[in-house]
């Protein structure tokens, strides 16, 4: 606390004193994860000892809850993308505990230079729900969180369908602008994917999908606290307009997330992670302003709020697992899913000491 004293912090953001020497909260929660430490979540070949690998190193980071997250792919590679995710959530250890469903992230993205990112511009399609029940046919997890940008034809159907399946629907890679957003929002777009990222360099002063989402109170926003995504003073303004209480951290994470730096793939595509923490194409030049995920891990983009001024731990720890819960949990409920958030030790610098989920315990070995 401010004092000094040592406090324990429930997920409702309640502090109780405690006897103990470090900090106690419930898990965090990440909505967007495309692969972590060497496992690419986009892998038609991934499978559970790979995906337990990936996930015991995520457990580390304080997360015990994440949507693993695939990106804009033809309609036969992200079936059997899907299908093989799902198999190995099936058959690993940590996947029944930790993952409840997925986030598809595209293929309805809009293409024009500056908002694709690394999306493959050839697989983008017109929404349609139809593709979205081929590819949950046969899943045992739902897809609870779906990315599209609104203002392509047909989305506004699609987000109202999607809605009343109980979904989370984003807008991201968006070219949205605020004539298009009330009625988008009222059909039941809820939130904004990496909030000021995969726009064009140069926009439009005023109406723009920055500024439209940020004054959009109906709306959560999620952002990459990582500082190569958004500077550090941005993301502080990007807060303080949207509001910590609307505001969720997430990683975006790729396969080389609590990694060194070196060659990686994401999704078939070669990426590369450089001694900066920064993730790029490897066909992009090393300054290119274009980014492939983050290498970022949820402990670490909590920590930079606090370090950069943007806000205290219980708020910080708010973005990072009541926020994500809160507009999680309808879909979970609506799905007959449960999860366990599990308990978390953190060190005064606000490292994870010690994480607890159910069987599944992990502790520094110097704690």
């Amino acid at each position: 606390g401010a004092d000094g004293k040592i406090v324990a912090i429930n997920d409702e953001g309640r502090q109780e004193q405690s006897g103990r020497e470090e900090v106690v909260t419930a898990g965090l929660i990440d909505l967007q994860v495309n692969g972590f430490n060497g496992v690419d979540f986009n892998s038609e070949n991934i499978n559970a000892v790979d995906l337990d690998r990936a996930l015991a190193a995520i457990l580390k980071t304080g997360v015990t809850t994440c949507l693993p997250t695939l990106i804009t792919a033809s309609k036969n590679r992200l079936q059997q993308r899907l299908h093989a995710l799902d198999k190995a959530v099936s058959e690993s250890l940590l996947g029944s505990l930790m993952i409840p469903g997925y986030h598809l992230e595209g293929p309805f993205l809009n293409p024009e230079p500056g908002y694709a990112g690394c999306h493959p511009v050839e697989d983008m399609i017109p929404p349609s729900i139809n593709l979205i029940k081929e590819l949950e046919q046969e899943l045992e997890r739902p897809i609870l969180y779906l990315t599209l940008a609104p203002e392509l034809e047909h989305a506004r159907e699609l987000i109202f369908w999607a809605a009343g399946e109980h979904k989370i629907v984003g807008a991201g890679h968006s070219a949205l602008t605020s004539k298009d957003l009330s009625p988008v929002v009222e059909a039941g777009l809820n939130i904004s994917t990496h909030l000021g990222n995969a726009v064009p360099h140069t926009l439009p002063k005023f109406d723009n999908p920055i500024m439209c989402q940020l004054s959009e109170d109906r709306m959560m926003a999620c952002f990459i606290a990582d500082g190569a995504h958004i500077p550090s003073a941005v993301l502080k303004s990007f807060i303080r307009a949207k509001g910590v209480e609307r505001s969720i951290l997430v990683t975006d994470a790729v396969a080389p997330a609590a990694c060194m730096p070196g060659h990686y793939s994401l999704a078939g595509i070669p990426i590369e992670l450089y001694d900066d923490g920064v993730v790029r194409k490897r066909s992009s030049p090393r300054d290119s302003p274009f980014l492939a995920g983050s290498s970022l891990c949820l402990d670490q983009a909590v920590a930079n709020i606090i370090k950069w001024g943007i806000a205290d731990f219980r708020s910080a720890l708010r973005m990072a697992c009541a926020n994500p819960l809160a507009i999680l949990g309808p879909a979970l409920r609506a799905h007959g899913l449960d999860i366990r958030l599990g308990e978390v030790h953190w060190s005064q610098d606000y490292r994870p000491l010690s994480v607890d989920l159910g069987p599944w315990r992990w502790q520094l070995p110097d704690v």
